[in-house]
């Protein structure tokens, strides 16, 4: 009496690598997986794909403000410092570069606009250079941590603006300013600012503020060089104003309340050059 014969499973296979045979599955698809695709789990093991989809399915830390955490590193406090001394480099070895990016009102009226912002990252000697640089890689990193790294750049460049216009608006006109003093100032201001929102003792920034608008006055009273304290006192309104806007935006709307802060806060720079453009082209019968 024959006895019909049961067919033999197939052996299972990876399903990436379909000449490799395996038994083991992956824990949220149920493929069969073999032990170059394995991913291990909480339990079990998962294959590339789910490891991926699981991944974007994470919430991303938040810092206190709206914005990404990142690693230790403040990356974009090296750059600017990164920047700035690159810049001061050119600068020394080109003898044109300095007149052709520094703060000039006449210039900037003639259609240099981006004087405003150039001038942020020239230097008038090393001394200048070091104390600024000095300054951002004291404050720069606690507050990038605190904000992000993206509203801390936003921060770092309006408040160089701030300080830019505000020179534009108030030096006289055969002024050539330069330096990166109106961040450094916005950075003072905005941690002034946040330290105040998280309940951290501000009592230094405080002091330091107040020592760096001492020599800010002081200094050209004395007979030393002369310091832009349009562009300092710029720099230090436009700092805190942006970091209060971050620090203090309801968390429901966060991020669209900053954004929309900052924008406004442009938008009255971009107004403000408009004006004092046309004042001083009709000063010189261009108009």
């Amino acid at each position: 009496m024959s006895v019909p014969s049961t067919p033999q499973e197939a052996t299972p296979t990876c399903y990436r690598h379909p000449d490799r045979a395996t038994y083991v599955r992956c824990n949220r698809c149920n493929r069969y997986i073999c032990p170059e695709c394995m991913n291990d789990a909480a339990v079990g093991h998962q294959c590339a794909e789910c490891v991926g989809a699981g991944a974007k399915t994470v919430r991303q830390p938040r810092t206190s403000f709206g914005g990404r955490q990142h690693g230790a590193k403040p990356v974009v406090t090296y750059a600017l410092i990164a920047v700035n001394v690159l810049m001061f480099a050119l600068q020394t070895a080109s003898a044109d570069l300095q007149s052709k990016l520094v703060l000039f009102s006449p210039a900037v009226a003639d259609g240099d606009l981006y004087r405003l912002l150039t001038s942020a990252f020239m230097h008038y000697g090393v001394t200048h250079l070091l104390f600024n640089m000095w300054a951002l890689y004291v404050v720069g990193p606690p507050l990038e941590a605190q904000l992000g790294r993206l509203r801390f750049s936003a921060l770092y460049v309006l408040s160089a603006l701030g300080g830019s216009v505000l020179v534009y608006l108030l030096s006289s006109l055969g002024a050539a300013t330069a330096g990166a003093s109106g961040a450094i100032f916005g950075l003072f201001g905005a941690t002034f600012v946040v330290g105040k929102r998280l309940n951290l003792d501000v009592r230094w920034v405080v002091g330091l503020i107040a020592i760096n608008l001492a020599f800010t006055f002081v200094i050209p009273l004395m007979g030393g060089q002369n310091i832009s304290w349009q562009g300092h006192i710029g720099g230090l309104v436009t700092g805190a104003v942006v970091a209060a806007a971050y620090a203090y935006a309801p968390r429901e709307r966060r991020t669209l309340f900053q954004v929309s802060l900052s924008v406004a806060i442009l938008v009255v720079f971009v107004l403000l050059i408009w004006w004092r453009t046309t004042q001083l082209l009709a000063m010189f019968g261009i108009a």
